[in-house]
C-alpha cells in the first residue's frame, strides 16, 4: 500500500480547522485522506468540530451540546466561515474521509447518516474511546474502525483488536519500534499523528508506517521523498 497522507482536520496549518474551507482545501492539496471530528449538537446534529466547547475555534463560547445547531450556525469558525455539518461536509469534497467520534450517542446518529448514504467504503470511523468503536461496528456491519491513542503502551493493540479495529492512529511522541512490531503481528495498519516537520516524517517512513496525519499539505509533497 502507498503511504498515505492525511489532512488533519483539513489542513488546519493554514485554514482554520474543521471547516469546509479547510477540507477544500485539503481536498485540492492532494492529500489522501481527510480527517475530521464530530460531536452532537444540543438538538442532535453532527457538527463538525474538535472542541466540545465552541470557546477555542470560534467567537462564541459554550458547550457544543448546550447549544442548538441554529445557535451554532451564528458562530465565526474563522476567516467568516460556519460550523458545518457532516452531511455538508460529505457533499463539499469527494476524498475517503476519517470522522472522529467522541462518545456513543454520536456514533449512534453517525451510523444512521451511514446507512442512508452507504458510507462504509468513504468513511472510516475514529475514537479514542473503545466503546464508541464497538458501538459503530455494531450498528455499521463492515465499517473500517480505527482506535486513536495519545498515551499509550504495547496494550493499545489487544485494545484494538478487542473491538475489531484494523487501524491504530498513535502519537508519535510516544511510538516505539517495539509497539509498531506488536501491532504488525496483530496485522493492524499504524498512522502517526501529528507529522509537521521533516523530523516527524523521517521518523514515521524509517518505522515504516503506513501513513501520516498532518496539519499541512507540503508533506503530501515532501512524504514521496523522503526514505
Amino acid at each position: 500500500m502507498n503511504f498515505l497522507t492525511i489532512g488533519h482536520r483539513g489542513v488546519m496549518g493554514v485554514e482554520p480547522e474543521n471547516t469546509l474551507r479547510s477540507f477544500v482545501a485539503a481536498q485540492a492539496a492532494g492529500l489522501d485522506i481527510i480527517e475530521l471530528d464530530l460531536h452532537l449538537s444540543k438538538d442532535g446534529a453532527l457538527v463538525v468540530m474538535h472542541d466540545a466547547d465552541v470557546g477555542r475555534t470560534t467567537d462564541g463560547r459554550g458547550a457544543i451540546a448546550d447549544k442548538t445547531l441554529a445557535e451554532l450556525r451564528d458562530l465565526d469558525a474563522g476567516k467568516g466561515e460556519r460550523i458545518p455539518v457532516f452531511e455538508e461536509v460529505l457533499d463539499a469534497v469527494k476524498a475517503p474521509l476519517q470522522a472522529e467520534i467522541k462518545d456513543v450517542a454520536a456514533a449512534r446518529a453517525l451510523a444512521d447518516v451511514m446507512h442512508a448514504r452507504d458510507l462504509t467504503g468513504r468513511v472510516e470511523v475514529l475514537s479514542f474511546h473503545d466503546e464508541a468503536i464497538a458501538e459503530i461496528a455494531r450498528l455499521v456491519p463492515g465499517v473500517r474502525t480505527a482506535l486513536v491513542a495519545s498515551r499509550y503502551g504495547t496494550d493499545v493493540v489487544e485494545r484494538a483488536t478487542a473491538v475489531g479495529a484494523t487501524s491504530l492512529v498513535l502519537n508519535i511522541r510516544r511510538l516505539t519500534l517495539e509497539i509498531v512490531e506488536h501491532a504488525r503481528k496483530a496485522d493492524l495498519r499504524i498512522i502517526g499523528w501529528v507529522v509537521n516537520t521533516q523530523d516527524d516524517l523521517r521518523l514515521v517512513r524509517a518505522l515504516q508506517l503506513d501513513g501520516a496525519t498532518t496539519d499541512y499539505p507540503e508533506i503530501k509533497r515532501t512524504g514521496r521523498f523522503t526514505a
